[in-house]
């Protein structure tokens, strides 16, 4: 973000905005294995395909998605193949995030039935 200018840091507030919402992330999710179209996503999300129809809206508005027509289908694919580095990186840290956790809680457990039994 160094360098940029103050105007430019609301598009990048929109971008992650867009990255915010669970669904759009699952879209995203289903797209890297490949294109799809409005009907299998909304299959496999069970949600509406007008539901998400306004997501992939979102997705496109900025740059994440790309679309095709196809006679009376539409299929989407990922435009912007970094977002899955930005999404990984998180995803990454968020687990560790988890495994620290689960250790610490562990480590209480294991510390309150050590006390249990001295006591």
């Amino acid at each position: 973000m160094e360098g940029l200018p103050i105007e430019a840091l609301g598009q990048v507030a929109a971008y992650f905005q867009a990255l915010s919402e669970p669904t759009r992330l699952r879209i995203l999710s289903l797209l890297r294995e490949g294109e799809r179209n409005v009907g299998e996503l909304a299959q496999l999300c069970d949600y509406t395909s007008a539901n998400i129809s306004r997501h992939l809206a979102v997705l496109s508005k900025h740059g994440l998605v790309a679309r095709e027509n196809r006679g009376t289908s539409v299929y989407y694919r990922i435009a912007d193949e970094s977002v899955y580095q930005l999404c990984d990186l998180v995803c990454g840290s968020i687990a560790r995030q988890f495994e620290q956790s689960a250790r610490e809680r562990e480590a209480f457990v294991q510390n309150a039935g050590r006390a249990k039994e001295q006591s």
